[in-house]
């Protein structure tokens, strides 16, 4: 496919009557070798769809030639590919892997789409986690000029957001269903749904009401680094959803075709299973990290994991209590240290009173998402918990959801840590490890994860970096995501702290005294 001045494209085929009949303004200019005829077509947007359409290879979008690809960062090639991609395809999938900056190759393209015309709003549909930390943070530094908004809350502030003059509203997966209708009349023509696995299940109301959203003329782009990870019958739910057209009508069928029933309650995939899936969840496009040569060796994340009610007031309460003891008098580091440990520990999920005794707290949000980090990881995970009780809160939470994992922590021997870690590192499963930092911070090798969870910080920079360390080694053969949950401002600054590598010994008393201020 050639493209002549920039404003036609030349398009080889031996079935021109394909283009010059479904194509408006083609014409065919006559014939090359090998009965190879050429078909001249307008460059424009609406062409270069239909072409891909017919499933011409190689199609170049517009917004090569006419985006300025506004923002803080230049795009990498991978995110200009991934961009270009979503514009020819209204009803696509994108699976690239976490890490690989699908988030801005998304705004580029919906604000090129924007500025042509071809969509007037924007409905960005996320994990709760990410809704300000990743979406919203990176709509202003990537569609700066856009109004954009995040709809969360009570049923009246979200309703508020989605009548707005919001041209991109970002929502979590559980508030769509309760304010569907305002989404229905709010003129969202483009849907973009991260984390899509979340709509695997056909029979979930979640799903039922996302499939009362989308209509014909829908765009709806789906992202998730994980098609459908625990089994291949996953990709039934999201072809379903935005390409009905390539799966059956009824989901029995379909498993039928990637499915094979040993026992009556067991099913395995059968060994055409994954070409069945790649056919079924097209068109799609996918990069690794291995590809993106472009990509940084690690990227920083933050997910954010806000506290709930119960957390929130006894984190206030705290603070409280600790203002008042500090007033005027000095407070030594040691101290600093320790009262930011008891607000960690809130933000976390336990709490240790002064008697040794444990109070717990709800911390749903933050275990969500851990789980929401896991699924899109392409290997294992390592997850860094500072606090023992918060281990087994985590430890708890994945054996429910059937992710495997082992404990490494100071209860844990040394020779069954030396066992856990060479499994970890040999064999499939276990797929996580909850660790104490301090319990494995130096001396371990454990490239066969490629993501780091950080639970909660850590106020040692030692502890962090050395922690860091255990995936960033030589053995390690893929690019490296480190992911920080957050809830609490306490949080938010000691990770701030730790990613600009300040002692922390010097910076604690500063930190503490900024914290528990009025």
């Amino acid at each position: 496919m050639e493209i002549v001045k920039d404003r036609v494209l030349l398009v080889r085929t031996r079935y021109p009557e394909r283009i010059t009949e479904t194509v408006t303004g083609s014409k065919k200019l006559g014939s090359a070798k090998d009965d190879i005829s050429v078909v001249a077509v307008d460059w424009d947007l609406s062409t270069a769809q239909s072409l891909a359409k017919l499933k011409f290879k190689n199609v170049p979008s517009p917004i090569m030639r006419d985006y300025a690809w506004n923002g803080q960062f230049k795009p990498m090639d991978h995110q200009k590919e991934t961009a270009a991609f979503f514009t020819l395809n209204p009803r696509s999938f994108c699976f690239n892997e976490q890490g690989t900056g699908k988030t801005a190759a998304a705004i580029w393209a919906s604000d090129y789409l924007l500025n042509v015309g071809a969509i007037k709003r924007v409905l960005i549909i996320c994990p709760l986690s990410i809704m300000q930390s990743a979406w919203h943070t990176d709509l202003f530094r990537f569609a700066t000029h856009r109004n954009a908004a995040v709809a969360h809350g009570s049923r009246e502030k979200r309703k508020s957001v989605l009548e707005g003059p919001y041209e991109y509203v970002v929502i979590n997966y559980d508030g769509v269903e309760i304010v569907a209708d305002a989404i229905r009349a709010g003129g969202f023509d483009l849907i973009i749904i991260d984390e899509a696995n979340a709509y695997k299940n056909v029979n979930t109301k979640r799903w039922k009401v996302m499939k009362g959203l989308v209509t014909d003329k829908t765009w709806l782009w789906m992202m998730t680094g994980t098609p459908a990870a625990q089994s291949p019958a996953d990709a039934y739910g999201l072809a379903k959803l935005c390409v009905p057209e390539r799966v059956p009508r009824f989901f029995g069928a379909y498993r039928d075709m990637v499915m094979q029933n040993i026992t009556r309650f067991k099913w395995v995939p059968k060994p055409t299973a994954n070409k069945t899936v790649f056919a079924t969840l097209q068109p799609a496009i996918r990069f690794t990290k291995e590809e993106c040569l472009d990509l940084p060796e690690v990227t920083h994340v933050e997910r954010e994991a806000p506290l709930s009610p119960q957390q929130d007031k006894y984190y206030k309460q705290l603070k409280k209590e600790m203002l008042i003891s500090a007033a005027g008098e000095e407070v030594s580091t040691p101290n600093a240290a320790t009262n930011l440990n008891k607000l960690l520990q809130i933000s976390g999920g336990a709490v240790y009173t002064d008697t040794g005794a444990i109070v717990e707290f709800d911390v749903s949000n933050r275990l969500r998402a851990v789980v929401e980090v896991i699924e899109e990881a392409s290997h294992k995970v390592l997850v860094f918990v500072p606090f023992r009780h918060t281990i087994l809160l985590l430890k708890d939470y994945l054996d429910k959801n059937n992710i495997t994992s082992e404990i490494i922590s100071g209860d844990v021997s040394a020779q069954s840590r030396t066992r856990i870690f060479n499994r970890f590192q040999t064999e499939s499963n276990p797929k996580v490890l909850i660790i104490q930092p301090q319990a494995a911070a130096h001396g371990v090798t454990l490239t066969a994860a490629n993501v780091i969870i950080w639970y909660s910080p850590v106020t040692s920079i030692e502890t962090y970096l050395q922690a860091n360390a255990r995936i960033n080694r030589k053995g390690q053969k893929n690019a490296m995501t480190i992911v920080h949950i957050q809830g609490s401002a306490v949080e938010r600054k000691l990770y701030a702290m730790l990613s600009s590598k300040l002692d922390h010994h010097s910076q604690l008393t500063d930190l503490y005294k900024s914290e528990i201020s009025p």
